[in-house]
């Protein structure tokens, strides 16, 4: 079956995942599972997804799952982390890394039967945070929930001091863009790379500088992901000459 395109949605306010079987989750217990990390996996294997959230609520996560690439569209926004296996019966699931990444920083893991150095390599580079090829063992899978998680967590690169550079203002503290008054709607990564290229005015900032302090990972090649977000905030402010290309270094802050 050949992979049908799928329109991304508007987002939607965040909610709760709604937990399967409910009734198995109550008691002592169920606070800490209502408070926990709301995974969604995105497996087209009915058996597979419902051993995987089985196993990740006995750790305390809050999952669930969907089976196709539409699904994983209308309800990435209500998790914290997702699950993705590249097998999808609508949409490979390279392509959902990338249409997901594009607008929204939630982080990916791609769990996959799949595992040739070339899908390595493309789901990365589509914005995957890590790569699982099954099979594997769950110790190993919520080590990697943990790692990826710890990265998320971690303080951004912004400071306190607020910025104005022409029309653009940039807080910091209320993290919110402003263009000529107007709020500019930017996700956590895309806020963080303006935020930088703004505390550096007229200095070009190195891709390899901008992985280690937007995406916190110093030792990943600079890829496609920096490019991407590039790209959104240019179409974001209205203007490419907002972000200048440094070929082969890097990028500044322009001016519109």
């Amino acid at each position: 079956m050949g992979h049908q395109s799928v329109r991304l949605l508007e987002p939607q306010p965040r909610a709760p995942l709604q937990a399967p079987m409910r009734s198995a989750h109550t008691g002592p217990g169920a606070r800490r599972v209502r408070n926990a990390l709301r995974v969604l996996a995105v497996e087209s294997e009915t058996h597979v997804a419902k051993e995987l959230v089985r196993d990740l609520w006995r750790h305390g996560y809050h999952a669930e799952s969907v089976a196709t690439g539409a699904q994983a569209l209308q309800q990435y926004r209500n998790a914290d982390l997702l699950l993705v296996d590249l097998d999808l019966p609508d949409l490979d699931g390279v392509e959902l890394c990338r249409t997901i990444r594009a607008v929204c920083d939630v982080p990916i893991i791609v769990v996959t039967s799949r595992d040739s150095e070339l899908d390595r390599v493309l789901s990365l580079r589509a914005g995957s945070d890590d790569y699982v090829p099954k099979p594997y063992s769950l110790a190993e899978l919520i080590a990697r929930i943990e790692a990826v998680m710890r990265r998320v967590l971690r303080q951004p690169v912004t400071v306190d001091e607020a910025l104005t550079i022409g029309p653009l203002g940039i807080d910091p503290r209320a993290r919110e863009i402003c263009l000529d008054g107007r709020p500019i709607e930017v996700t956590r990564k895309e806020f963080d790379l303006l935020y930088l290229l703004a505390s550096r005015p007229g200095s070009v900032v190195t891709r390899e500088q901008i992985m280690a302090q937007v995406w916190r990972d110093s030792r990943s090649e600079p890829g496609r992901t920096i490019d991407t977000h590039v790209s959104s905030l240019r179409s974001k402010l209205g203007a490419s000459s907002w972000i200048i290309t440094a070929r082969g270094v890097g990028f500044r802050l322009g001016h519109p």
